[in-house]
């Protein structure tokens, strides 16, 4: 199959990204020229995120609106709802045990020579937050412009759903034009989405050239076994989501994991799950996905199904250990594991946010937060493979959860594999649009 012009662009800015951030490394007089020149390739990736950002809370809540007004009732959400959430569960569960599991084997923090920082050194980062009354609170929105303004997906999600079901109900002639229009809207939006993406990969090349700038290759070096390591469990982990897709999906899976190869490249360079969510959407309606169903397992998704981010917090803990020279017993591993599985909940897909978590967790069990700032150098790296796999596990859980739900029609292969939005549209009401 021929690789479409966007993914290949994005490969080229990837390694130009990577080219143009060592020779400025190289050449910058110290590490605050180097600061400075990577703030201008900032620039570039600061704008392509701005630009997603500003579709997404009006894509998720024009989507899960005109799909959640076809289903009918409550009982069509709640069974959608309650498979996906039975599936999150699953990989989650294996995420995190795969962190525990290839952090005990491959010992990345074992005999780490370098000098370990102070226990009073800050992280910055607002843990405070993060329990599990505060996150049950926080899904419920008080306001819904604070909360499109501040992208809280899940806020969004759950407005949506009263508002997509009361929409569902009323059968007057306003309440169709409304759907219509919330309808027209997505259109719209994806037709927005196109003209973004268009700048994808500006935005990718401000990003790993901002990176290499700074850091430069030889970061990379110093720890490369923890690099190694972690991406062995992610590779792992792709694995077992591969393996667990094939067993609903068939083959299907294969043609799904070749045509999310776009975004997965977009959240791999920008390590930003956000920023792959319209692009996602749109590659999974060419899978066949109807758009009721992604529209409403996707975004879940977001929240609950982050499989790469919950394997780094396990695996980043028991580093954090390894490298105090901690030994912590298996029951308190297995402890951790369940803590992590409350508190990874709600994980927002930017850039660094499973930090936040990990530095919440790590006082819980008299681990030191200061060792996070051992591997801040190289989380930029370290997210990048994250990311990715987020993309990857929320991807094969839509398309398992549309399986089970008989709502996935096959695309012709012309438009499939072309750029553009999928040309009709898939929503509730099988109204076909040009």
């Amino acid at each position: 199959m021929k690789m479409n012009r966007l993914t290949t662009l994005i490969g080229i800015a990837m390694l130009l990204g990577i080219a143009v951030g060592y020779a400025c490394h190289n050449f910058a007089a110290s590490p605050a020229q180097a600061k400075e020149i990577a703030g201008y390739f900032g620039i570039l990736t600061d704008i392509f995120l701005r630009l997603i950002k500003m579709i997404i809370a009006p894509l998720v809540f024009a989507t899960l609106v005109a799909g959640l007004a076809g289903m009918g009732d409550g009982r069509t959400v709640g069974r959608i709802g309650g498979r996906a959430l039975g599936w999150f569960v699953g990989a989650s569960f294996c995420s995190l045990l795969l962190g525990l599991v290839f952090a005990n084997l491959l010992q990345p923090g074992a005999g780490l020579a370098v000098p370990l920082p102070e226990t009073s050194s800050a992280l910055n980062l607002k843990t405070s937050a993060l329990n599990l009354k505060d996150f049950i609170t926080h899904v419920f929105p008080k306001n819904i412009f604070e909360a499109m303004a501040a992208n809280e997906i899940l806020q969004i999600l759950v407005f949506a759903v009263f508002f997509g079901l009361a929409l569902g109900h009323l059968h007057n002639q306003t309440a169709r034009s409304l759907v219509g229009t919330m309808e027209e809207i997505v259109h719209v939006m994806l037709k927005v989405t196109d003209y973004v993406m268009r700048f994808a990969p500006v935005g990718v090349f401000g990003a790993v050239a901002g990176i290499i700038t700074t850091e430069g290759l030889g970061m990379l070096l110093v720890f490369g076994k923890l690099l190694i390591s972690f991406y062995v469990a992610l590779l792992a982990l792709w694995m077992v989501l591969i393996g667990a897709g094939y067993l609903v999906l068939g083959k299907a899976v294969f043609q799904l994991l070749t045509l999310i190869r776009s975004p997965m490249l977009v959240g791999f360079s920008t390590a930003s799950s956000e920023s792959v969510y319209p692009k996602l959407m749109e590659q999974l309606d060419k899978f066949g996905i109807k758009r009721r169903v992604t529209s409403f397992v996707l975004p879940l998704g977001y929240s609950f199904n982050l499989d790469g981010s919950m394997i780094y917090t396990t695996f980043a803990a028991l580093f954090v250990a390894q490298a105090y020279g901690i030994e912590l017993s298996l029951g308190t591993q297995l402890t951790m594991l369940l803590v992590l599985m409350v508190s990874s909940k709600g994980i927002a897909g930017v850039p660094r946010a499973s930090l936040v978590v990990v530095a919440a967790v790590l006082p819980m069990f008299n681990l030191p937060e200061a060792g996070l700032l051992l591997v801040l150098g190289i989380d930029h790296f370290l997210d990048m493979g994250r990311t990715v796999t987020n993309v990857l596990g929320n991807a094969i859980a839509t398309a398992v959860v549309a399986k089970w739900e008989g709502a996935i029609e096959p695309v012709p292969a012309e438009l499939a594999e072309a750029d553009e939005a999928l040309p009709v549209a898939d929503d509730a009401s099988g109204v076909a649009t040009a």
